[in-house]
């Protein structure tokens, strides 16, 4: 499988010229025309994160993408991520083969846990059965996914018996990942469900990631599943220099992770912490050719068959999320390929 170049946002609420915050309904605006730009200079998979807060503005993910993919023709579609834990995954699998019959195919979903747990109290679940919600949603969605006529019965939901779907998914099926934030169970139950795994790498070294995928692929082996893709999701923007990117990245950076530490009781963020994240950790952040050698060196380190950059950074402003995106597709992503003498995705 060649390497893909994915983008994905969480829709974060970005900050005006004015410098007012943006209207959440603007933010959402924005985010279709940079999905719609991110098809235009040739990237393989735009992602939407789903959140239930203020500071981000898209708690339905499948309706901005079927916006998008009613203005696209080649880039897939999904989510990034689809808080399992807290849906129905009998509506989340007919969301989504809708969204495939109107992309004409290009539906993908990636499941997590999420990293916010809002939806929890939202949605009536317990946090204490946290483990059994996932497990249990994600064994009745792949069996939804793979199979035309379900019967399944656990304890987070009401039994179903010969239900068929519909819109039923074409012969093409329904791509899934699941996102994996770096424990074993989590590695092992992808293995399990025999499902592609994205690593959400958002601080650190990526090469600290090695063991879990050494466990992927050993595991896949023990089991005799066929080898399945590996995706690595970590943050980044791209400016024209360094300069310009890491301080642009640093404002809605430090704002954001201001506001999830008040939360979590963590202390404030340094632009000594930001930097060292960019020259040695998981953000990808800076000039075209900086982020095309970081981006080259992570993928090879961890044999990942797909690079997702989240853009969005806080309260950074819809242009220079829409600069960020247009440099990804028309220099960095050349230049990776370049690096690795990669043939494209498609085009």
């Amino acid at each position: 499988m060649p390497l893909e170049f994915a983008l994905d946002t969480f829709g974060d609420v970005t900050r005006r010229s004015d410098g007012n915050l943006t209207p959440h309904d603007q933010v959402i605006r924005d985010v279709i025309e940079e999905g719609v730009l991110a098809d235009r200079v040739g990237i393989d998979f735009f992602g939407l994160g789903e959140h239930h807060r203020d500071d981000f503005a898209i708690s339905s993910p499948e309706v901005i993408l079927a916006a998008i993919a009613a203005r696209t023709q080649a880039i897939r579609l999904g989510t990034a991520v689809t808080v399992l834990s807290t849906d129905d995954p009998v509506r989340v699998v007919e969301r989504f083969s809708t969204l495939q019959a109107i992309s004409g195919g290009r539906a993908e979903i990636i499941v997590g846990r999420g990293s916010f747990t809002e939806s929890f109290p939202l949605f009536g679940h317990d946090l204490g059965d946290y483990e059994q919600l996932f497990e249990e949603k994600l064994d009745l969605l792949m069996r939804l996914v793979r199979e035309r006529t379900v019967s399944w019965e656990g304890r987070t939901r009401a039994a179903i018996r010969d239900v068929t779907l519909y819109p039923p998914l074409s012969d093409r099926g329904l791509r899934v990942w699941v996102g994996v934030g770096g424990s074993p169970q989590s590695v092992v139950r992808a293995v399990r469900h025999d499902i592609p795994m994205m690593l959400a790498i958002i601080g650190g070294d990526p090469r600290r990631f090695l063991p879990f995928v050494d466990l992927y692929r050993r595991a896949q082996d023990q089991a005799g599943r066929p080898e399945r893709p590996l995706g690595v999701h970590s943050p980044g923007h791209v400016a024209e220099t360094d300069g310009r990117a890491r301080d642009e990245a640093w404002e809605g950076y430090r704002i954001l992770r201001e506001r999830i530490g008040r939360e979590r009781g963590w202390g404030p963020p340094s632009r000594a912490e930001f930097d060292a994240e960019v020259d040695r950790g998981a953000m990808h952040v800076g000039s075209p050719e900086t982020v095309a050698r970081k981006i080259a060196a992570t993928v090879s380190a961890l044999g990942a068959r797909r690079f997702e950059m989240k853009y969005s950074q806080g309260t950074l402003p819809h242009e220079a999320l829409m600069r960020s995106i247009e440099l990804y597709g028309t220099r960095v992503v050349p230049m990776v390929r370049d690096l690795l003498h990669q043939v494209p995705v498609r085009h």
